[in-house]
């Protein structure tokens, strides 16, 4: 299955039920009044983390979602069914963004963890809802709210407590398959891995932790070179990194030089990844010039003062399975002290403090004139959700419509942009017009 740790969909979240007008009308109950009842809620989209998904392939072909809409109101004051929610499942360490705004949504670590990315509308209120002493027997009610409709961004970043690193063909994949349940491709060829495989260490003494094989790195990576930041996002999670240096000397490589390398793309791109416990491998160790290789190497580093601190250096052969149990003790024993990254999870963002001060809330709106319609346009969220929530099949309903937009200060703002009486008004996104009476 191909991995794929991008994904961006559409959401829209269940429209609400309508509410209705209904009367009693029962032998021997006069006056019966009211007996409308309230429309249910619409379903909300839901993300659910489930620990046995590994990608966000499932999103590579379907990029729509929508929820159902709760059930219309009945009489004798019965509220409508509420419609389900809609439950999508993803692998653990997806973050969730608004594509529209770029807000972070959601960091999903855990399995079970939820996040609601898209509400579902309210029901709407039946006449039962609207009766008062003045209008005992109103015939109002209200559509129900429209769903919440969104579009977000998906990132997956792998989670895994230790991530291995180095130039292509260092010996990753090759020691992945040794320590772990995983099948990583290997080849003998560069890029073998372009995706991260992932697998699970058990170590004799019942210790194990999971340990991901990350694309292989090249200069220029923290610009986006080659694999580039494909690659730099999954390794922010990872707590402990393995630092896979080739011995072998073939092709002329310079290990110092590629360990140098791969080092100044990881602090480009986040320089607290050298802030994290760091192991070298020194890997291919059964090459005939290997072990010349690893005396300089090892001179190059404790002389290298640029470095935060002079690393431990495990010399193995994977093929040989040389060194390689006690380069997993060493891994175990630094992981138990190596402390969580701050990137490891990632919060909305939120203000620590936040001041109350009294503000007349005024709806936004906007009044502009439509010349090839020769109609003036009212457009804006309050106004097209009242718009959405009003039934027009009743005077009762639309009177109370012309009352709300006069309160919310329409009639005002046309007055003022130079509309007359009996100039058509039409309201966004829909085919409803009236005409402008001041």
């Amino acid at each position: 299955m191909a991995f794929v740790d991008q994904a961006q969909v559409e959401l829209k979240a269940g429209k609400g039920g309508d509410g209705i007008v209904s009367f009693r009308h029962e032998k021997f109950v006069a006056m019966g009044g009211p007996f409308g009842g309230d429309g249910g809620h619409g379903g909300s989209i839901i993300l659910k983390v489930d620990e046995g998904l590994r990608t966000l392939m499932d999103f590579r072909y379907n990029r729509h979602f929508k929820a159902q809409a709760g059930g219309n109101g009945g009489t004798k004051g019965m509220t409508g069914a509420s419609a389900d929610d809609r439950i999508i499942k993803v692998p653990e360490g997806t973050l969730v963004y608004d594509a529209d705004t770029g807000e972070l949504l959601g960091d999903l670590l855990e399995n079970g963890q939820t996040l609601v990315v898209a509400k579902g509308g309210r029901g709407g209120r039946g006449n039962i809802r609207f009766a008062t002493p003045a209008n005992p027997a109103p015939e109002i009610s209200e559509n129900g709210e429209p769903g919440q409709v969104r579009n977000i961004r998906m990132e997956l970043r792998v989670l895994a407590d230790v991530g291995l690193v180095g130039f292509p063909s260092a010996g990753k994949s090759t020691l992945l398959s040794v320590v772990s349940n995983a099948k990583p491709k290997i080849g003998a060829y560069h890029f073998t891995t372009i995706d991260p495989n992932i697998g699970l260490v058990r170590l004799a003494d019942g210790r194990d932790f999971v340990m991901a094989d990350l694309p292989g790195l090249i200069e220029g990576a923290s610009q986006g070179v080659g694999l580039g930041f494909e690659f730099l996002r999954h390794v922010e999670r990872t707590r402990l990194i393995l630092h896979l240096v080739d011995m072998s000397g073939i092709e002329g490589n310079d290990p110092y030089e590629q360990y140098r390398k791969i080092l100044t793309e990881l602090k480009e791109y986040d320089p607290t990844l050298l802030e994290r416990p760091q192991i070298v491998v020194a890997t291919k160790m059964d090459m005939p010039d290997a072990a010349d290789l690893l005396a300089t190497f090892k001179k190059q580093v404790q002389a290298d003062s640029g470095l935060p601190a002079v690393p431990e250096i495990v010399p193995i052969s994977a093929i040989q399975q040389n060194g390689v149990n006690q380069l997993m003790i060493l891994t175990a024993n630094t992981l138990e002290t190596a402390p969580v990254p701050e990137s490891y999870h990632l919060e909305p963002e939120t203000t620590a403090e936040k001041i109350y001060k009294f503000k007349e809330e005024k709806p936004e709106f906007k009044v502009e004139w439509v010349a090839d319609e020769n109609t003036w346009l009212i457009s804006g969220q309050a106004v097209e959700k009242l718009f959405a929530m009003t039934n027009m099949q009743r005077e009762a309903t639309i009177m109370r419509f012309a009352r709300k937009l006069r309160h919310m200060g329409v009639d005002e703002r046309l007055k003022e942009a130079g509309a007359k009486n009996g100039d058509d008004v039409r309201i966004n996104n829909s085919d409803f017009v009236f005409e402008f009476s001041e």
